[in-house]
């Protein structure tokens, strides 16, 4: 009996030893509800947004293009940009395409590596992509169209702060 009490009090300590094992192992984890961990949470957060965001709006003018042209080019039919319209079109269509590539490459890199420097390139795309569809709604007087983007941007201010954190 006592012999089992031992082995058994053995066992217990062997298992506390390996839970503290495991305790140290996770501290990635455990540490997400820390600074640290919110910038890293953040960085994931706002480079798969803009990975979504801005591959679905470049690949909907790749794929309609015609529909799209066509909106944009009565769109802008009374302003200084309208002899430019394909030309634009296909401009911002490779900005969005850049910044939502970018930005979901550098999403997995934050994942696997912690490296956020392909993303942080994906949001500087995403705001010049984001200035250059501003700049568009204005010339085309469209200022609630305009307005509409100044949510986006304050996320691209954000997310360049954050996503410039090593």
């Amino acid at each position: 009996m006592a012999n089992r009490h031992l082995t058994n009090t053995a066992r217990l300590r062997g298992e506390s030893r390996t839970l503290l094992t495991c305790r140290a192992r996770i501290p990635r984890m455990s540490t997400l509800h820390s600074p640290a961990g919110a910038v890293f949470a953040l960085q994931i957060l706002t480079s798969a947004f803009f990975a979504i965001l801005f591959l679905q709006s470049g690949i909907d003018k790749v794929v309609d293009r015609r529909g799209n042209l066509e909106w944009l080019t009565g769109h802008f039919a009374k302003s200084p940009l309208s002899g430019m319209v394909p030309l634009l079109l296909g401009v911002i269509t490779l900005m969005e395409l850049a910044a939502g590539a970018l930005s979901a490459i550098g999403c997995v890199l934050i994942l696997v590596r912690r490296d956020s420097t392909i993303a942080f390139y994906g949001a500087i795309v995403a705001g010049l992509a984001l200035l250059a569809l501003f700049f568009g709604q204005r010339m085309a007087k469209e200022y609630p169209g305009a307005a509409s983007l100044v949510p986006y941007f304050l996320v691209v201010i954000a997310a360049v702060i954050w996503l410039g954190k090593v």
